[in-house]
């Protein structure tokens, strides 16, 4: 912790303003952004065994199925005859939000198959516009009620962490609400109108805009200011530094491209 809090404190005066963190969150982005073009070739020469540098959903329905504990030969077998394959629920519904993103990511003209940037798109969407789109969209078909495109501070803060047992568990349900208010609030409803759009989603949800990294590190310096000189001492971040993985947009960036 004290190393990286050295790299972001740039002009080395023992406290990390908002520019600070700003700097820091594009410069992880960037390096997240790196280390998927990585993944991506690894990924994509797995799953692309006849190496002719497209890959069908067949082929991926195979190696993601056999990542699963599935019989590969058999799986292929099955598919190649059409045979029907005896998949449980659960694997079953992950398949076709992966086919969703599969679509997604297959730019015009459409042909279902996809190189390697595009499977960049599927693997992780978080670094391509058009799924960036489909991700707010899934935010949206998740959490809005009323079917409107929109979300109300109720409609987000309506997916609780767990279930409530105890007054422990309850209080840690009232700290995720808090949160995710302050959030919704001050940072992801721009014009403050109490609605957020699925323009400002986006706009929030856009890992390598420079105005959603300032808003973020404002946010995140804000909830652990306890002095109230908007920067971040030592003892802020070490009392806080659970809050700073704890926002529920971000996890589900972060974990929207992990099923493979």
């Amino acid at each position: 912790i004290l190393f990286a809090i050295h790299r972001v404190d740039i002009n080395n005066d023992k406290k990390i303003g908002a520019k600070e963190m700003q700097r820091w969150i594009m410069e992880k982005t960037d390096e997240h952004f790196q280390e998927a073009m990585e993944e991506n070739k690894m990924h994509f020469r797995a799953v692309d065994p006849d190496g002719d540098g497209h890959v069908s959903w067949d082929e991926y329905k195979i190696k993601f199925l056999a990542s699963k504990g599935f019989n590969e030969k058999e799986i292929a077998e099955k598919i190649k005859n059409n045979e029907e394959l005896k998949i449980d629920e659960e694997t079953q519904e992950v398949l076709d939000n992966l086919k969703d993103r599969w679509y997604q990511a297959d730019n015009p003209p459409p042909d279902l198959l996809l190189n390697e940037e595009e499977f960049l798109s599927f693997l992780h969407p978080e670094h391509s516009r058009g799924m960036l789109k489909f991700m707010v969209k899934e935010i949206i078909r998740d959490l809005d009620q009323d079917g409107d495109k929109k979300l109300t501070l109720s409609e987000f803060i309506s997916l609780p962490v767990g279930t409530v047992e105890n007054q422990q568990a309850q209080d840690i349900d009232d700290d995720w609400v808090k949160d995710r208010r302050k959030e919704f609030e001050e940072v992801i409803d721009a014009n403050h109108d109490g609605i957020v759009t699925m323009e400002e989603l986006e706009e929030y949800m856009d890992p390598m805009n420079e105005y959603n990294a300032l808003n973020e590190a404002k946010q995140m310096i804000a909830v652990a200011d306890e002095n109230q000189n908007h920067h971040l001492e030592l003892e802020e971040i070490l009392k806080y530094s659970e809050y700073f993985t704890g926002s529920k947009l971000m996890d589900y960036a972060r974990n929207v491209h992990e099923e493979f």
